[in-house]
């Protein structure tokens, strides 16, 4: 191949990500292009019906629900748009349980924080977009969600406050489609939260053989942090995924795993997180396409800290007929602990009941390591290897 066509060539393939889109958003116009049947547009916001400008639900007390949306018959929602007040780190985004209802039923199919549902992370706020969810200004408090949720007889959607202070002030938008009828086929849209400290091997946190032990070997996915469990027939189509790393070592070594109807084996089987997230070679650096990226990375040595990393499965869904397990490790044959947090999403063809997400007890979030700490990991060095040396704090223990 001469050099013209291959310069050719590599421009194409820069340009693909970019022809996606086109694509999607010329498919997207083209939509418009069609006049609809039995469809009519409604909203549930939070405006003030006196006419007046106290646009909002005020004062929901800890402890309370309150209901945003109770809707009748069939629809889709295709747009959310909620801000609240205060702001984090004064009223903690993950003690906001937002809750989704489909067809009447007294079980919730969306059952997240508020904040990580919406792509946040801890107490924090940032700006961050994608194609079905962005958090926008000012300084990412604007929530936002273009996820189409049909139903075909009724939806509804609720708050509760589990934070120890009042939501003061929640502004938000509910955009849907009334249809005389459901669609055929219909796909219910799901999604949960997990969140888990995970405990390191027995050996000890032995991430890319720095310590002396065997790294050992996970074909089977034992111990793995979980993203998501299901039973039914649907399509996963993404996750939010945070991980807070008390250590400098890179966190992400670990493979993700997709056991699909019932396989005790992984029919998908990654080779790396960063390689599941359409990275590599272990980044620390902010990037957004409108399927995956890293919207917060640390600010400190390496890979200390919190990260937050995402990816949509909008072209390449995960398609199950029984039953899916989504799984990952901490760390190669999770030998790391790690502060792990995630929402799945997907759809299935009837609305499935979920398991519990983590309490407020269980998701108290855990400090990240600072300078303070990393001293006294020296002073606890230096003890150990005797103050007669002058340790440096680099000394190979294994000489």
């Amino acid at each position: 191949m001469n050099s013209t066509n291959t310069n050719l060539l590599l421009a194409c393939i820069m340009l693909l990500p970019f022809s996606i889109l086109s694509l999607r958003a010329q498919s997207a116009l083209e939509d418009l292009t069609t006049i609809k049947q039995g469809v009519k547009s409604r909203r549930i916001s939070s405006y003030d019906k006196s006419g007046g400008n106290n646009d909002r639900f005020e004062n929901i007390e800890p402890g309370e629900t309150r209901t945003l949306a109770e809707i009748e018959g069939a629809g889709c929602i295709n747009h959310i748009w909620i801000t609240i007040s205060p702001e984090a780190p004064e009223l903690n985004r993950s003690d906001i349980i937002l809750r989704m209802y489909w067809d009447g039923n007294e079980f919730p199919s969306v059952e997240s924080p508020i904040g990580p549902f919406f792509g946040q992370g801890w107490d924090e706020t940032y700006p961050w977009a994608s194609l079905p969810l962005a958090a926008s200004p000012v300084k990412g408090n604007a929530l936002v969600s273009y996820f189409k949720m049909p139903f075909a007889r009724g939806a509804r959607i609720e708050i509760e406050n589990q934070a120890d202070v009042k939501i003061r002030a929640f502004y938000f938008y509910i955009d849907y489609i009334q249809q005389e009828k459901a669609a055929e086929n219909l796909a219910y849209f799901h999604a949960w939260y997990n969140q888990e400290v995970t405990e390191a091997a027995p050996e000890g946190e032995n991430e890319w053989g720095i310590l002396p032990a065997e790294t050992g070997k996970n074909p089977l996915g034992e111990r793995n942090y979980k993203i998501l469990e299901t039973s039914g027939k649907g399509h996963y189509v993404g996750v939010n995924y945070f991980v807070n790393c008390p250590t400098p070592v890179w966190y992400g070594e670990g493979d993700d795993m997709f056991f699909i109807d019932g396989s005790d084996t992984p029919v998908l089987h990654g080779t790396g997180t960063e390689d599941y997230f359409n990275s590599s070679w272990c980044p620390n650096e902010l990037y957004k396409h409108p399927y995956f990226g890293y919207a917060r990375v640390p600010d400190h040595l390496m890979w200390l800290g919190r990260t937050h990393c995402f990816r949509f499965h909008m072209e390449d869904p995960v398609y199950f007929d029984r039953s899916l397990l989504f799984s990952i490790e901490h760390g190669h044959n999770n030998v790391l602990t790690l502060e792990m947090a995630s929402v799945a999403y997907w759809y299935q063809d009837a609305p499935v009941k979920l398991e519990p997400i983590p309490d407020k007890e269980a998701r108290k979030l855990m400090p990240v390591i600072n300078m303070i700490d990393i001293h006294r990991w020296r002073h606890e060095w230096r003890k150990t290897m005797g103050e007669d040396g002058n340790p440096w704090g680099n000394e190979d223990l294994k000489q």
